[in-house]
């Protein structure tokens, strides 16, 4: 499978500049203006994020769809929130929305706090279980001829059968984290699967926890979906400057309890993919090529948040030391999410994209 890079679309134009992690409205002509933006610079995925006080998911999946051409979206989903049923007629109907562009990322949940916000009172290995269940739920509806029962451990139905159907007969699933129960589950379900920037060692472990699950499954290895934070100047030493320049608005904005009220949650992260990039963290704030784990502290690891720094040749090298240990899919999205879209479209996504066509000459002519 080629390379391929995922952004992540923002749908509030009053949160600019590294404010812009959290999401407090919803304005539609900055959103159009950020998915084209998408579409225009090449990227071929876009992350549609999903959290209990963010504008629905589902609905700024559709509008992306419908304002880009090429750009596909992946809508982020808790199996908590809808029943599996109407999740896959209503999925099906935004792939046919799309023209076949969808593609669906499970999110079981990493934090008892937030779920709870929506009424999900399971603990996370029931999370993910149930997520398991949802899966295959949603894939023995999009490919049933006739009406399909079931009757597992979270889900009862009977008799359904959906008239719509994705136009590819079945919509890429992602499942991600860094926990054993969801190297389980997106082993053994997930077509890709989505890891938060960690140093390349760490990576490579985790790649291969989740390949040895698909192994033993008898399944092909999912692609694997690594995210970072990039943050890019002309040269390396004008990169850190502007490095340190953000992370100073990431401390102030932490102090910022109206901000982000409704997206905080209290205490040391619950989930094992914030925990590790704390613990990363202690080990050095700069670490490999140029991953900076200073964000991570900042931000209490709420997400991706890991940086790379330097110029655009620099965390272009750094996107293909990711490549080399099996990563193909490269989410990088910004601090401040627009402007680092479009910059990085222009001065990072092309020097991936040489490399990776030379490297491919020379393999051909060899």
């Amino acid at each position: 499978m080629p390379v391929e890079f995922i952004s992540a679309v923002h749908t509030d134009s009053g949160a600019s500049g590294p404010a812009a992690a959290s999401r407090t409205g919803f304005d539609p002509a900055y959103l159009r203006r950020y998915a084209r933006a998408l579409d225009d610079g090449g990227f071929d995925h876009t992350l549609v994020a999903y959290h209990s006080a963010s504008p629905d998911a589902f609905q700024v999946a559709q509008f992306v769809a419908t304002h880009t051409e090429r750009v596909r979206p992946i809508l982020a989903h808790r199996p908590g929130v809808v029943f599996p049923t109407h999740a896959a007629r209503a999925l099906a109907t935004l792939d046919q929305i799309s023209d076949g562009r969808l593609s669906l990322h499970i999110i079981s949940g990493g934090s008892d706090e937030e779920q709870r916000r929506e009424g999900d009172y399971l603990n996370k290995t029931e999370r993910y279980e149930r997520s398991d269940e949802y899966i295959q739920i949603l894939r023995k509806v999009w490919t049933a001829d006739g009406p399909v029962s079931h009757e597992g451990k979270y889900f009862r139905f009977e008799g359904y059968y959906s008239d719509v159907k994705p136009v590819h007969g079945l919509i890429p699933v992602s499942v991600g984290g860094s926990s054993q129960d969801a190297y389980r589950v997106g082993g053994q379900q997930g077509d890709i699967f989505g890891l938060w920037g960690e140093p390349l060692k760490e990576t490579a472990e985790q790649i291969a926890a989740v390949n040895a699950v698909a192994d033993a499954a008898g399944r092909p290895h999912p692609r694997i979906w690594v995210s970072f934070r990039p943050i890019i100047a002309p040269t390396d030493e004008l990169a850190w400057e502007k490095a340190h320049r953000t992370l100073g608005v990431l401390k102030d904005q932490a102090k910022n309890t109206e901000l982000l009220r409704h997206y905080r949650t209290t205490g040391r992260p619950a989930n094992v993919g914030s925990q590790r990039l704390l613990d990363i963290a202690e080990r050095g704030e700069v670490q490999d090529r140029c991953l900076w784990t200073a964000p991570a502290v900042a931000t209490n690891a709420a997400g991706a948040s890991t940086a790379l720094v330097g110029s655009p040749e620099t965390v272009a090298k750094a996107l293909l030391d990711y490549v080399d240990i099996g990563c193909d899919l490269l989410s990088i999205r910004g601090y401040d999410p627009l402007n680092d879209a479009i910059d990085y479209a222009r001065h990072v996504v092309p020097l991936v994209r040489q490399e990776l066509a030379h490297r491919a000459a020379a393999s051909q002519a060899a």
